[in-house]
């Protein structure tokens, strides 16, 4: 009976080194991608989709941020492209709508490797005469178990800005609803040092580097940084790496894929 106990206990020992072993190696990254895809018309005009498609998986992305997205508008021939392109990548999606628009609906979508516990769509503040933006808050558990929320969205266009610095409000506003570390993301319209990005990153920290931002737009020649990943708060993150993906053809913007690592408290 002794060496049966004995047996016993040490396989027991043994079950959880291996299995503390295990989690140890669980990766706590989380994987970022923005990409504004031109509503799927790419640069050449035509609704290739599987461009897009690629280049997402490509990257391997746990969750993604696309602006632009049509939803059975006339001028993609009724096509839901969100749920098409989730299928070409094996994501889970969320359409976030910013504006009735060409006989369907237009605005954001979320991607995910695993599904939403909760998504919620923010309509942001915008001049009356000026194009609907929203975003989507999506609360969601990562492979790794840890449970994170998500903003995507995508800002005002307009040179005078104004529009942009009430919607950035908003977001900084939205932060005080937060219950677990965030990650925002999308084309926010804006350079870095414009009032709009100083005001979002008094709370949310930016992955790319200050010192030498790469630009993201336009996609052929590339001058200006106006595509975003950024995270919240600051002290639950660790920037592991960030990049610029480069496609003339996929989109008018490129795309930026960051990688955090989230920090256990």
């Amino acid at each position: 009976m002794k060496i049966k106990i004995l047996f016993l206990s040490l396989a027991l020992c043994l079950f959880s080194v291996v299995n503390g072993t295990a989690q140890k190696e669980k990766s706590t990254e989380v994987r970022v991608l923005t990409y504004n895809i031109l509503h799927g018309a790419n640069t050449n005009g035509n609704f290739d989709l599987d461009i897009i498609a690629d280049l997402i998986k490509k990257t391997n992305p746990d969750l993604v941020a696309l602006q632009e997205v049509d939803f059975k508008t006339n001028r993609v021939n009724k096509r839901d492209i969100l749920s098409e392109l989730a299928v070409k990548t094996g994501l889970t999606p969320v359409f976030i709508k910013a504006m009735n628009y060409d006989g369907g609906e237009y605005g954001e979508g979320l991607l995910s490797r695993t599904s939403f516990i909760k998504t919620e769509n923010v309509s942001l503040p915008h001049a009356p005469q000026n194009e609907p933006k929203a975003a989507g808050l999506a609360t969601l558990v990562t492979t790794t178990g840890d449970t994170i929320q998500f903003i995507a969205t995508h800002f005002d266009h307009l040179e005078e800005g104004k529009d942009r610095l009430k919607q950035a409000r908003a977001i900084h506003k939205l932060t005080d609803k937060l219950e677990y570390p965030a990650v925002l993301a999308g084309d926010l319209n804006d350079i870095p040092g414009s009032p709009t990005i100083n005001l979002l990153e008094e709370n949310w920290q930016a992955s790319y580097d200050k010192k030498s931002a790469v630009p993201t737009y336009p996609s052929n020649k590339p001058n200006i940084k106006i595509d975003y990943v950024m995270f919240y708060p600051k002290h639950h993150w660790e920037l592991v790496e960030t990049k610029v993906i480069q496609d003339s053809i996929a989109s008018d913007h490129n795309a930026v894929l960051s990688v955090l690592k989230l920090l256990k408290p």
